[in-house]
C-alpha cells in the first residue's frame, strides 16, 4: 500500500529531492489538519466523527444503526461482550468516534451510583 501511494506522490521519480518533498508535504498537512482542529471544534467533527446514540432505553435506533452502517448482530456481539443479554438491559448505547461502543445499563436499585452523602444512613 505504501509503495502504491509513493508511487502516486512521486510520480515515479525516485530522487532524494522528490521524496523529501513528498513526506514534507505530508508532515505540513498532518500539522495543519491538528491545528485545524485544535482551533475549530467544527473542523473536529468532521475529520475525527461524533458520537452517535444508537439504543436509547432498550429501542436500538434502526435508522441511525443503517447510517453508521452496523447490524443489531453486531451490535449485540458488543453488548454480549460486556455482558448484556438483552435490549431491555440497556439504558444507552453510544456508538464512539473510534468505533467502539460504550454501554450504560439499567440498575435495580435508584441509589447505586449516586455519590456517597456524609452523616446520611
Amino acid at each position: 500500500m505504501g509503495d502504491l501511494v509513493q508511487q502516486g506522490v512521486t510520480q515515479q521519480d525516485y530522487s532524494v529531492t522528490s521524496a523529501l518533498l513528498a513526506v514534507g508535504v505530508f508532515a505540513l498537512l498532518t500539522l495543519v489538519l491538528a491545528w485545524a482542529n485544535a482551533r475549530f471544534p467544527r473542523v473536529r467533527g468532521i475529520t475525527h466523527g461524533i458520537p452517535v446514540i444508537i439504543v436509547r432505553d432498550g429501542v436500538p435506533d434502526l435508522n441511525r444503526l443503517s447510517t453508521e452502517r452496523m447490524s443489531l448482530d453486531d451490535l449485540m456481539a458488543d453488548a454480549r461482550q460486556k455482558g448484556i443479554r438483552r435490549f431491555d438491559e440497556i439504558e444507552l448505547a453510544v456508538l464512539e468516534t473510534n468505533g467502539r461502543v460504550s454501554f450504560f445499563t439499567r440498575t435495580d436499585d435508584a441509589s447505586e451510583g449516586a455519590p456517597e452523602q456524609p452523616g446520611i444512613t
